[in-house]
Formats: structure tokens, sequence, C-alpha cells
């Protein structure tokens, strides 16, 4: 049995919401170890505070969320990945320097390989919507995986071209309007918007124009399948859900606070279908 007395926590404001504690709390469990991983509400004006003494409050490293992941960025040393997106979700110190990642990059690809393997290697363009930091991320991990045309589809056209200045010519930013035409040479169709969410607008698209060798994910996990994820299995698309993402971009985070890599696992991932669905 592996032993250790290390704690991490998530640190958000609000943070009550939080389902890393679930995740990381079947992992402790599963894998026999003496840790800890818990809730940290700390508003944005204590956050920095907060994060310079990560070591007196008892922890090891730590899960950011909204509204901290820039500010987690600033007060870290960042990898190539974190600096890529402009935010950090996961600290952790290393011989009293405080390093930081973006794990989104990697659950976004590491779902997208568990849900529909070799889906990088479909024929066709890669169409993200929305512009915000979940779409970095998806972007730098596409990038990263060889997707040689993304095309970012946003209501503000300035904030797509603003990742297509951050990325470069992979990136080709259009506006809401061109996503009619765009469909029919997309072989991966990301969400990364809001829309679709429980108390949100929905997504209303238009699937049919998707070629039949298209993927279609959404990051939206509450509801479990969005209205876009149910069109697209109508249609007979393969499909990712934003849960998947949700559940592999912790992996990493346990591996660097607690010295052991995890498993997401079937079992883990009805533990929070039912407390997402309660």
């Amino acid at each position: 049995m592996l032993l250790s007395t290390r704690a991490a926590c998530v640190i958000g404001w609000p943070i009550r919401h939080s389902r890393s504690p679930l995740i990381h709390g079947y992992w402790i469990r599963q894998h026999g170890l003496d840790a800890d991983y818990r809730r940290e509400a700390v508003e944005p004006a204590a956050f920095a505070d907060f994060v310079r003494n990560l070591s007196a409050h008892g922890y090891t490293g730590a899960n950011v969320t909204i509204p901290h992941k820039e500010m987690a960025l600033e007060l870290s040393e960042p990898d190539d990945r974190a600096r890529a997106v402009g935010a950090a979700n996961t600290l952790w110190l290393d011989g009293g320097r405080l390093r930081s990642t973006n794990t989104d990059v990697e659950g976004f690809t590491a779902n997208l390989d568990d849900a529909v393997p070799g889906w990088a290697q479909r024929s066709g363009d890669a169409l993200v919507l929305g512009a915000g930091g979940s779409a970095r991320a998806v972007v730098y991990g596409l990038i990263e995986r060889g997707v040689a045309r993304i095309n970012v589809v946003n209501r503000t056209i300035d904030r797509a071209n603003e990742l297509a200045r951050r990325f470069g010519p992979a990136v080709q930013p259009a506006d809401w309007s061109a996503l009619p035409g765009l469909l029919s040479n997309t072989s991966l169709l990301v969400n990364t918007t809001s829309l679709g969410m429980t108390g949100q607008p929905p997504l209303e698209i238009d699937l049919g124009p998707l070629p039949a060798h298209a993927i279609v994910t959404d990051l939206v996990y509450a509801p479990l399948k969005t209205s876009l994820l149910g069109a697209a299995e109508a249609r007979g698309l393969a499909t990712a859900d934003g849960l998947g993402m949700l559940l592999h971009q912790a992996v990493r985070g346990f591996e660097l606070w607690f010295g052991v890599r995890p498993q997401v696992t079937s079992e883990l991932r009805k533990l929070v279908e039912t407390d997402l669905t309660k």
C-alpha cells in the first residue's frame, strides 16, 4: 500500500459546486493513500496571499478554478501549456518553487482518445465554438496533436482574432454567420461556450452539413447529454461529452501531488454522474 501525508485542494470563489473533491477522494481511497483533498473558498483579494503561503496552509498543491486561473499563472512558474493558454488550473510545490500547468489541454485530448480512438487522423478541419479560456486550451491541444486547420467561430470576431494572434496560422477566425459554410469540411466540432448548459440558452446548430465521419464534443457536462450531443447521436455521429474531460483533466494534478497516476474508470464516471443528476 502506498502512503502519503500530503494534502491538496481546489481554490475558487465560489467553490461549493466543485466535483474535484469527489474525483480525488475516489482515487485517494482506491490507492490507499493517507492523503486529503479539500475545497478552499478564497475571494479574489485574498488569493495571492493564500497561494504564496500554500505550504503553510498544509498543501503541496492545488487546483484553481474561476475566477483565479489568470492570477495563478502570474504567481507561479508556468510550463509551456499554461503560458500558451494564458491560465493555470493546477499548482504544485517543487523544492520551494510554485509551478503551474493547464491540464484542460490534456483533459480535452485524453477524453477524445478515450471516446474516439484515432480521432486526430480523420480528414477535415476542426471547428471550435467560442474563444474564451476553454477554447484556448482546446486549440493548444489540437495544435499539439497535429491538426492543421482550426476554425474558431465566435459571436465577437475580435476574440477569435486574438486566438489567431496567439496561436498562429493554424487558427482561422470566423464570425458566427460563417458557421453553416464551415461545417461541410469539419471532422471535429467542439463547443467551448456555455450555451446548452443548465440554466443557459440552448445551442441551436443544424448539424446536417457535417460529414458522416465527423466527431462532436461538448465541454458542457451539466446536463450530461446536451442538445448538441443529442443531435449528433441522432445523426449517428461519434461524440465525446464534457464529463469525460472533467475526469481526465484531474489525472495529472493527482500524480503531481501524490506520486500515483490514477485511471479514469467507469466506476468513477458513474459516481460523478450520480452526483451530477441529484
